[in-house]
Formats: C-alpha cells, sequence, structure tokens
C-alpha cells in the first residue's frame, strides 16, 4: 500500500490518500475540504478514487464529503454510527469554526469494531476506538504496520475530550486497549501533526505513555 499526506483546511488536517499498486484503485481518508486539492493529488499519483474512509464526524475531517461525493460517485465508510450526531450537524460545526461545508450525508457503511475495509487488493482492519468522539475509528493496514488514527494520538499528545461526546478516560482506554497490543513497531498517521510510532509514543507520550 502507497500512501500520500493531503493536508487540508485551515486546522492542517492530515487527509491520506491510500492506493493499491496492483489494481491503482484508492480510497481517501478523512476528506475534511480544499477537495481541489485532493483530486489533484489523485491526477497526480495516477490512481483512480473508489472510496471515502472516515475516522471521525468532526467538520475539519469530514467537511468535505459530501463535495466529494456530488463530484464523484464514491462510495463512504465510516465512522461508526455513535457520531451519527456529529455528521448531521456538518452544516452547524462550519458556522462555528468559520469553515466551508458540502452538508450533512449518510455514510454507505457504518464501521462496527472487527470490521475490514478494502481497496483494489489492500484491505484495512477497524478498531472503534471512542473518546475524542463516541464513534470514531481507527483503520489499520497489518502487512505495512501503518495504522491511520484520525484525533486520537498525536506525536506527543493525544485527542482532545471536551467537544461534545468526548470522553477522556474512555480515549485512554481506547489508546492502551486498542493501539498499544498493535505492537511498538506500528507507525501512525495522526489527524493532524507529524508521524510517529507507537514505541515512541509509549516511551515519551506526557499523557498516555507507560510512564504517565
Amino acid at each position: 500500500m502507497q500512501y500520500k499526506i493531503i493536508p487540508v483546511t485551515p486546522f492542517q488536517q492530515n487527509c491520506s490518500l491510500l492506493w493499491c499498486e496492483q489494481t491503482r484503485e484508492a480510497a481517501v481518508v478523512d476528506p475534511g475540504g480544499d477537495i481541489d486539492r485532493i483530486l489533484a493529488v489523485v491526477q497526480q499519483q495516477g490512481v483512480r478514487l473508489v472510496k471515502i474512509l472516515l475516522t471521525h464526524g468532526h467538520i475539519d475531517h469530514a467537511g468535505g464529503t459530501a463535495e466529494l461525493m456530488a463530484r464523484q460517485p464514491l462510495q463512504v465508510e465510516g465512522p461508526q454510527q455513535d457520531d451519527q450526531f456529529l455528521i448531521d450537524q456538518l452544516s452547524q460545526q462550519g458556522r462555528m469554526f468559520g469553515l466551508a461545508s458540502g452538508g450533512s450525508f449518510t455514510p454507505d457503511r457504518w464501521l462496527q469494531d472487527g470490521d475490514q475495509v478494502s481497496f483494489g487488493q489492500i484491505t484495512l482492519d477497524v478498531l472503534h476506538c471512542p473518546g475524542h468522539t463516541p464513534g470514531h475509528v481507527v483503520f489499520f493496514h497489518a502487512p505495512s504496520r501503518l495504522a491511520l488514527v484520525g484525533d486520537v494520538l498525536f506525536q506527543g499528545s493525544i485527542g482532545r475530550t471536551d467537544l461534545p461526546g468526548g470522553d477522556t478516560q474512555g480515549l485512554l482506554n481506547s489508546i492502551r486497549g486498542k493501539l498499544w497490543p498493535l505492537g511498538n513497531d506500528v507507525r501512525f498517521i495522526p489527524g493532524h501533526g507529524p508521524m510517529s510510532s507507537f514505541g515512541d509514543e509509549r516511551r515519551n507520550n506526557p499523557f498516555v505513555g507507560d510512564r504517565a
């Protein structure tokens, strides 16, 4: 699996383009906005976009989904259904944060813990990791030891829990109970900021590291 990180919106959210080298089929994870920029990268890489994957329903991650769906016939998978209230409120979130939103939508498939999503010859495992939002999911590609964790975990920090549906203890439980068991060697793309590994965060993260 190949990937390209595309920072979008004033929040510099890490939208990710993933693709299968054999089939050139691709999925975009968390198209929060700046759809022209995302589609330009799709064209540059010479891949065929077939799916939108969503980690959660906040506008900087999901706000461009409806616009992208209107421009291309794509299947939307994720997040877990407990985030439906956030997707239903995308227009209100846009006004609150000063971001454009293509409006709400209904995913073709709500995801559950243990599900899998696929495109081309790529299969990603789904982990339900609530805490930042109640329906947040993480995507894990075991062969390449890569996780896309949205706003659950960052280099040196964790997701905020002061927004509607947030739960600090739930977030800590998700990280320690769902992410750490995947292995210290797993590298991850966070929703914002630089990549890191679970091992580095276990050693150094002041919020959820082994010494926290």
